[in-house]
């Protein structure tokens, strides 16, 4: 097997990995900016004294 037999399994497998953890990383971030706007978004309906789900009542 020659050099140039390898190179497509070698190059094809870095690309596999390199594009499976930055797919990760991209969904990683993406749940990660949902989830610090949704926690904003509490803290901020808490501070104007609003219920936290549209059912509850205030007291």
């Amino acid at each position: 097997m020659e050099m140039i037999d390898l190179f497509p399994i070698v190059f094809g497998t870095f690309k596999v990995v390199v594009l499976g953890v930055c797919m990760y990383f991209a969904i990683k971030w993406h749940h990660d900016q949902a989830n610090q706007k949704k926690k904003a978004a509490e803290e901020q309906q808490a501070a104007a004294g609003a219920p936290a789900h549209p059912t509850e009542t205030p007291l």
